[in-house]
């Protein structure tokens, strides 16, 4: 099973704020939606009452201490519950929030990593990715357009 991490970073690695995330980039949405549907989707559970359902056409597993169903998904109380769910996948993706990034971080494969070219003052910031580990596979830069206001770009990091 290759355990995939899913991000949008900005310059300084910021990637929330109040819960929410900070930028609007509907490509970015899109990429996102492209990679994961049809997969399974992990995430803790401030990630998922920030999107307020599960994501459509995709198992979603939410890891949290808390005793709670969540209708449309399974619940899991760690990172290692949740990948033992997934033992017959061939990619699973790890979607946030940054507790979760960070405890799954030794255990990625790959990360698709959207990084927008812009510091954001935020309260939740994605691990250092150090450069001696990742090596980049593939990279997309992009401009600001009438939709997407600021310039990012999609990459592909594998574990060297």
């Amino acid at each position: 099973m290759t355990v995939s991490i899913v991000v949008a970073i900005a310059e300084n690695n910021a990637i929330g704020k109040n819960n929410k995330l900070l930028w609007h980039l509907p490509k970015d949405l899109k990429h996102f939606k492209e990679i994961t549907t049809g997969g399974t989707v992990i995430m803790g559970r401030k990630t998922y009452d920030s999107v307020g359902r599960p994501l459509p056409n995709r198992r979603n597993i939410v890891i949290t201490r808390q005793q709670i169903e969540i209708a449309g998904c399974e619940v899991v109380n760690s990172i290692g519950a949740a990948l033992a769910l997934c033992a017959d996948e061939l990619e699973v993706f790890i979607v946030g929030g940054a507790e979760i990034y960070k405890q799954a971080m030794h255990l990625t494969d790959r990360i698709y990593l959207t990084i927008v070219h812009e510091n954001f003052e935020a309260d939740t910031y994605f691990p250092e990715v150090k450069k001696d580990i990742w090596k980049e596979t593939e990279r997309q830069d992009h401009e600001p357009d009438e939709k997407n206001p600021l310039p990012y770009s999609f990459i592909t990091l594998e574990r060297t």
